[in-house]
């Protein structure tokens, strides 16, 4: 798979790089951002996605979420993809921040016209790490997957789906139950018809209740976020794992609210408690 490097920088003794490649899941150029951190000539090393919320591309997080410098501290590649396809030809709806471009959910599409290119999921589970995987100094057997609102639900779902392809998961004020979340019902609906039936395979907390389970998870919730009562939910996520008997840290943050200044804050901790579990 071609890979073109659209900018490279050093940062804390490691390499900040942005590329794109042709998609052949969305069938469009994809772009995605790259850490990697100091290593010796052959070493390997562990893997965290960080999966982006609505709005995003990976430069929100590249730019904001002061992820570096525990990178380097536990010697962890850091990988942020984009959260949609993009570009001609894909089909978006320019005035709803909650749909298209920006707001792919992290799922295939099965409805026109966001099937063509909207396989967010497949793209982020297989395609982009066979690409990492052929490409940077990457330990495939050693991944874990964070994320922030969208990107939230999105980390569950892909470990939850996955069971024993990640070494841990964690969020931060995740879209826990996006199929009963009013502001994410209609992106469902769009993308994977009318059915609900097929929506609870992208829910977290429908698939908890259906018998997914992780090992345990780690979730930061600002008590302050917007967002918290009609998007967010973090009581049902909360509620599934105590019925599922799956260890669940919440940690609710007084004050914080739903934006990159609470990510950055509590990101270092989110690396350190991946690396340790990625180490084992």
């Amino acid at each position: 798979m071609a890979l073109e490097t659209k900018s490279e920088a050093k940062s804390h003794g490691g390499i900040q790089g942005v590329y794109t490649h042709q998609s052949e899941a969305c069938h469009c150029p994809m772009t995605f951002a790259v850490f990697v951190p100091p290593h010796k000539d052959g070493q390997k090393l562990p893997v965290l996605w960080y999966l982006s919320g609505l709005t995003c591309t990976h430069a929100n997080v590249m730019e904001k979420g002061e992820y570096r410098r525990a990178a380097v501290d536990h010697g962890v590649i850091i990988v942020c993809p984009d959260t949609s396809p993009r570009g001609e030809g894909v089909a978006d709806e320019p005035g709803n921040w909650k749909l298209g471009c920006g707001a792919g959910f992290y799922v295939d599409a099965t409805e026109a016209p966001w099937a063509p290119h909207y396989s967010m999921y497949s793209y982020v589970t297989e395609e982009l790490p066979a690409l990492i995987a052929a490409n940077f100094p990457a330990d495939m057997a050693r991944q874990s997957v964070f994320g922030h609102s969208m990107g939230g639900h999105g980390a569950l779902i892909c470990a939850l789906k996955n069971p024993g392809r990640y070494k841990s998961c964690s969020a931060f004020a995740p879209i826990a139950s996006p199929m009963t979340a009013d502001w994410s019902k209609p992106a469902l609906a769009a993308y994977l018809g009318s059915d609900e039936k097929s929506w609870r395979g992208h829910d977290a907390v429908a698939l908890i209740k259906d018998g997914a389970r992780l090992p345990e998870l780690l979730v930061d919730q600002g008590t302050a976020d917007s967002f918290l009562n009609d998007g967010l939910r973090p009581w049902l996520l909360e509620d599934a794992c105590k019925a599922a008997g799956i260890p669940l840290t919440l940690r609710m943050q007084e004050g914080y609210d739903h934006s990159y200044y609470f990510i950055s804050s509590f990101m270092a901790d989110h690396i350190g408690w991946h690396a340790e579990r990625l180490m084992r």
